[in-house]
């Protein structure tokens, strides 16, 4: 799943080589935080954050349904 994330980030990121992936796995969840730049934020999330809804439907699509549910944060690097 990590796998389908950066290659989608990876299509929209300009500064590919600073792109930070966090993956803390929970109980019931694998949080998936994105740390990105503050230029590729807008190109990530798209306009009125279509861009990561869609990104968010494909990981829920390919998640098998009695595996952990993955969430996707994206973040600014601070």
């Amino acid at each position: 799943m990590l796998d389908l994330i950066k290659f989608v980030v990876g299509q929209f990121a300009e500064k590919k080589d600073e792109v930070e992936y966090n993956v803390e796995e929970k109980e019931t969840a694998i949080e998936v935080t994105v740390l990105l730049a503050e230029s590729d934020m807008g190109k990530v999330i798209g306009k009125q954050g279509k861009i990561a809804k869609a990104l968010r439907t494909l990981i829920k699509a390919s998640t098998p349904r009695d595996g952990k549910k993955y969430i996707l944060e994206i973040k600014e690097k601070e």
